[in-house]
Parts: structure tokens; C-alpha cells; sequence
């Protein structure tokens, strides 16, 4: 069980959540390591991530409830960030420049994206609400999955997912906002983040992905993220790397502020 799991380069990081949730509750971490050790068992080109969407699926159910954890806030509005009244009055680009100079002395990612670019990706969230993650570390990939809870983009590392299921915490919310996007054009995004997990750089590399697989127009790109959604048996995650390091985000990491996706 845990054994295999040390296996894993990041099992450090984690070591103390999963074995807080072996004294807590046997049974449970009992039961996925079971699952764990089942998909090992399986045949060589059997694919692994079946079990991701499952496991997915049940995070999903725990991200309905709406519950806060880990410190995330809870029905996070735009108002409680921005007088929105006050902004109606101002263009696009008066909007753009207060939003980005707002958050450009906090330590979080922000972006400010293009109606048009949004409805895109919104539109495929609705149809593939899911996706697994590659975030480039000095050990090779820390794998996360990314799910859509309306407007909100909830990620977890995948070693959290298999070993918690739906009881896993969120470490980043990208929370997009599209109360002015019929009137102004633009869709308003920030997030919150574990620290104790990631850092700013870390949440951009994934902020950055999701413009790549889901607001693409590459077919073949974006044919990754309806893979994983619809056809698990077929997705291979190296090709989320193949992908990264093709588009160059694998390579190229620049800290500060995300793409204003225009």
C-alpha cells in the first residue's frame, strides 16, 4: 500500500496528509490503496487513467456542496473584490488596467480574458469538466487534476486525488468572473492557492495550461482533454508532457502574471 506510494518523488510533501487519513480512517485509505495496487496489476497499454476519472467524479460530487476547505472562500464574488457599479461607467481597457494593477502587488495569479475566448472555454468545460495536469518540477512532472465546479476551476495533485477521493483539497481555485462580460467584452479571473503546496509560479504553469488545452485551436490539443473525458482507456498522460514541452510552457516558465489571453 503506502510502500508503493513512497514510490511516487512527491510522496514527501505529502506523507503527512495520507498517513492523517490511514489513523482516521483505516478502512478508507485501505480501500484505495487496494485500488491502487489493482491498477498496477493490470496489463501492459492498459491505461491507467479510468481510475483518475473515477476518482474525479467523486471529487466532483464533494465540489457540488459548495463546502469550503482548506481556507478557499466560499461563493467567492466579484463584488467583494471589485465595486462593479463604480467600474460599469469605465471601457474595457479602464477595467483591464485597475484589475491588473490591483493584483499585481499580491502574491496571486490574475488574468483578464476576451469574451469570445472564454465562451470557448467555458463551452468545453461544460463538455469535459475535467483534466489532468503536468506541472514541470526539478524531479520531472507533479501531475494535477484540474475540475470545473461552475465557474470555479478547482485543482489537486493527483497522489491526493487517488488517496483522499473526494475528500481531497482543492490547492488552487481559479475563480472567473463573466458579470461584465456582456456589457465590456471581458471575463475577470484571480485565484486563491495553498501555499504550503505551490507558489504563484507553480499556479500561473497551470493557469497557463488551461488556455492551452481548453481555448486552443489546435484540434489535436484540445482532442487530449476529450480523451481524458470520454475515452479514458485511450489517454496517455505523456502526451499532456509531449504537449507542454511542444507549446514550450514545459520550458519556458516566466513568473508574474498570467496571459491576458488576447
Amino acid at each position: 500500500g503506502e510502500a508503493a506510494l513512497e514510490e511516487n518523488p512527491f510522496y514527501g510533501k505529502y506523507r503527512h496528509k495520507i498517513q492523517e487519513l490511514r489513523r482516521s480512517n483505516p478502512d478508507v485509505f485501505e480501500s484505495r490503496m487496494e485500488k491502487r495496487s489493482e491498477v498496477k496489476k493490470q496489463p501492459v497499454g492498459h491505461s491507467k487513467q479510468g481510475e483518475f476519472i473515477r476518482c474525479m467524479e467523486e471529487k466532483a460530487k464533494g465540489l457540488g456542496s459548495k463546502t469550503s476547505k482548506g481556507g478557499f472562500t466560499k461563493d467567492k464574488t466579484l463584488d467583494s473584490i471589485l465595486n462593479v457599479e463604480m467600474v460599469k461607467e469605465k471601457s474595457a481597457e479602464e477595467i483591464t488596467q485597475i484589475w491588473n494593477q490591483y493584483f499585481s502587488a499580491k502574491d496571486t495569479v490574475y488574468a483578464v480574458i476576451p469574451a469570445d475566448k472564454f465562451d470557448l472555454i467555458w463551452k468545453r468545460a461544460q463538455n469535459c469538466p475535467s483534466f489532468l495536469y503536468a506541472l514541470p518540477r526539478k524531479e520531472g512532472y507533479e501531475f494535477f487534476v484540474g475540475q470545473w465546479s461552475g465557474t470555479e476551476l478547482h485543482f489537486t495533485s493527483l497522489i491526493n486525488v487517488q488517496t483522499q477521493g473526494e475528500t481531497a483539497p482543492s490547492q488552487l481555485v481559479l475563480y472567473h468572473y463573466p458579470d461584465l462580460q456582456k456589457e465590456k467584452g471581458i471575463v475577470l479571473m484571480t485565484a486563491e492557492m495553498d501555499s504550503k503546496f505551490l507558489v504563484v509560479h507553480d499556479a500561473q504553469c497551470l493557469a497557463n495550461q488551461v488556455q492551452l488545452f481548453y481555448a486552443t485551436d489546435r484540434s489535436e490539443t484540445y482532442g487530449l482533454v476529450e480523451t481524458f473525458n470520454h475515452r479514458s482507456s485511450e489517454f496517455k498522460y505523456m502526451s499532456v508532457i509531449a504537449e507542454l514541452e511542444q507549446s514550450g510552457l514545459g520550458r519556458e516558465l516566466r513568473p508574474g502574471q498570467v496571459s491576458d489571453q488576447s
